[in-house]
C-alpha cells in the first residue's frame, strides 16, 4: 500500500486531529465516527437540489422521484468508495489521481474540477443571496456581494476545531430537514402518487426536458467535489494504518456513517420534489423559483389555509442555511483539489476568496444584466447543476480505478467484484447520459 508522507497529509491542520476509542463498544466507537458524513451531505441539498428538484415537482409532479432515489443510491456507492480509498492510503482522490496521471491530464482534470467547485459556488451565491433578500429586504446584488465575504465563516470556524465544524453543520442540516418534512406535511401530498413516482419511467430518457432536468437532478445530487472531498475528510479520524484491522474498522463505521447521512439527504430531495408538486403542479408554468415558493407559502389562493407568513420565513432561513452550510464544505473541497492536484499551499482565506471571487463574478454580471431578476438567475443556478453532472465522470473514473487497483489498495479492501460492476455501470450511464445530452442541446 502507499502511504502519505509526513509532510504531505491532506487537509494538514485537521488530518488525523480526532481520537477514536480502541475498545469501546459500538455506539460510543460510533459516535467518534459520526460527523464527516453529515459534511458530505451538506453538497448534497445545497441550493442547487433545491431548484432542481422544486422544479422537477412543479412540471412532471412526482416522475422524477426515481431519479432522486437512483441518484442516491449512486452517491452511497461513490461516497463509501472515496472515504475507503482516503481511510486506506491515507491520501485524497486529487493526490492520488495527480500522481497516477501525467502532468497535462492532471492539469485538465485540476480545470474541470476547478470549474465544478465553480458551478457549486453559483448554487450558493444565489441561494444565499435571494435568501437575504427574502429575509432582510437587501437588493440581490447587494447580496451577493454579501455572499463574497462568508470566506471569513470557515476562518472562524477552523479556530474552534473539527469536531465542532461537524456539530454546527449537522445543526443546519436538521434546520432544513424540519422545515420541509413540517411543509410538506402541511401540503398533505398524494401518498400513492409519491411511491408510484419511485418507479422509474421509460418516458423520462424519451423526453428531452425531462432528461435535462433529471441530469440536473444527478448534478445536483452527486456532487464531483464531494467526491475529493470525501476521501479527505475521511482521514480526519486517527487510524493506524499499520493495522489491517482498525481500517476495517475505520471503514465499517465510515460507511454507517456515509449511508446513514445520505438518507437523511434522500428523504430532503425528496422532500423538495414533493412540495414542488404539490404547490405549483397544473400551475403557471413560471413557478417553481424560490421567490415563487416564498410567496405562495403565504398566499392562501395558491396553498389553501396552510398559508402563513411564518412557513415563508422558516423556508428563507432553511434556504440561508443551506447556502452558508454548503460553503464550508465548498472551501475544504477547494483546498483539497488545489493543494492535491497543483501541490500548491496558500492560505486558507486566500484560496477561498479566489474561488469565491471567480465565482460570484460572472452571478453578479448577470444579475446586473437582468435587473436581480430572481429567475432568470436561476436558471443559470440549474445550467450550473447540469454542468456538475457532466463533470461528475471526471472524478468518477479516477475514483473507480484507483480503489479498483490491488496495488494500491491491498488483496483485503480492493473493491469486490460486485462494487467494481457496479461502478462501472454507473459510471458508464453517467457519460451515455450525457453523451445524449450534449447532443440534444446542440
Amino acid at each position: 500500500m502507499n502511504f502519505v508522507n509526513k509532510e504531505n497529509k491532506s487537509l494538514d491542520e485537521i488530518n488525523g486531529s480526532i481520537h477514536v476509542p480502541k475498545n469501546a463498544g459500538f455506539w460510543k466507537t460510533m459516535a467518534a465516527y459520526m460527523g464527516p458524513g453529515t459534511l458530505i451531505t451538506v453538497g448534497y441539498m445545497d441550493p442547487g437540489n433545491w431548484i432542481t428538484s422544486i422544479a422537477g415537482g412543479a412540471k412532471y409532479k412526482y416522475a422524477l422521484l426515481s431519479v432522486v432515489l437512483l441518484s442516491s443510491l449512486i452517491a452511497m456507492l461513490l461516497q463509501v468508495m472515496s472515504a475507503k480509498l482516503g481511510i486506506v492510503t491515507g491520501k485524497d482522490l486529487a493526490q492520488l489521481t495527480r500522481e497516477k496521471t501525467s502532468k497535462s491530464a492532471g492539469i485538465i482534470l485540476w480545470i474541470i474540477a476547478e470549474l465544478a467547485i465553480m458551478a457549486t459556488d453559483v448554487a450558493e451565491i444565489i441561494g444565499s443571496g435571494i435568501a437575504l433578500e427574502l429575509l432582510f429586504r437587501i437588493p440581490l446584488v447587494v447580496g451577493i456581494l454579501i455572499t463574497a465575504t462568508d470566506v471569513l465563516l470557515l476562518l472562524i470556524l477552523m479556530k474552534l476545531g473539527f469536531r465542532k465544524i461537524e456539530v454546527i453543520v449537522a445543526t443546519l442540516v436538521l434546520v432544513i430537514l424540519l422545515v420541509f418534512m413540517y411543509e410538506v406535511f402541511l401540503s398533505k401530498p398524494d401518498p400513492l402518487g409519491v411511491l408510484t413516482g419511485l418507479v422509474p419511467q421509460m418516458k423520462i430518457l424519451k423526453n428531452h426536458s425531462m432528461l435535462y432536468l433529471s441530469l440536473g437532478i444527478v448534478g445536483a445530487t452527486v456532487m464531483p467535489h464531494d467526491l475529493y472531498l470525501g476521501s479527505s475528510i475521511s482521514q480526519t479520524r486517527k487510524v493506524d494504518r499499520k493495522n489491517d484491522n482498525d481500517i476495517a474498522k475505520a471503514l465499517k463505521f465510515s460507511t454507517i456513517d456515509s449511508n446513514t447521512q445520505l438518507i437523511i439527504v434522500f428523504i430532503v430531495n425528496c422532500l423538495l420534489l414533493i412540495l414542488g408538486a404539490a404547490l405549483f403542479y397544473g400551475k403557471d408554468s413560471n413557478l417553481g423559483h424560490f421567490v415563487d415558493l416564498f410567496n405562495a407559502l403565504s398566499d392562501k389562493q395558491v396553498v389553501g389555509s396552510i398559508a402563513s407568513p411564518f412557513l415563508s420565513m422558516l423556508f428563507a432561513v432553511a434556504l440561508l442555511s443551506s447556502g452558508q452550510s454548503s460553503t464550508i464544505t465548498g472551501t475544504l473541497a477547494g483546498q483539497v483539489i488545489m493543494e492535491g492536484f497543483i501541490r500548491l499551499k496558500m492560505p486558507l482565506w486566500a484560496q477561498r476568496l479566489i474561488t469565491r471571487l471567480l465565482s460570484v463574478t460572472p452571478v453578479l454580471a448577470f444579475a446586473i444584466y437582468f435587473h436581480g431578476n430572481e429567475a432568470k438567475l436561476e436558471s443559470l443556478l440549474t445550467f450550473s447543476q447540469v454542468f456538475l453532472s457532466i463533470a461528475l465522470p471526471f472524478a468518477v473514473i479516477p475514483l473507480v480505478k484507483l480503489t479498483n487497483s490491488t496495488g494500491l489498495m491491498g488483496k483485503r479492501f480492493v473493491n469486490p467484484t460486485w462494487v467494481k460492476i457496479s461502478a462501472w455501470t454507473v459510471t458508464s450511464i453517467l457519460i451515455l447520459l450525457n453523451i445524449y445530452l450534449i447532443i440534444q442541446i446542440f
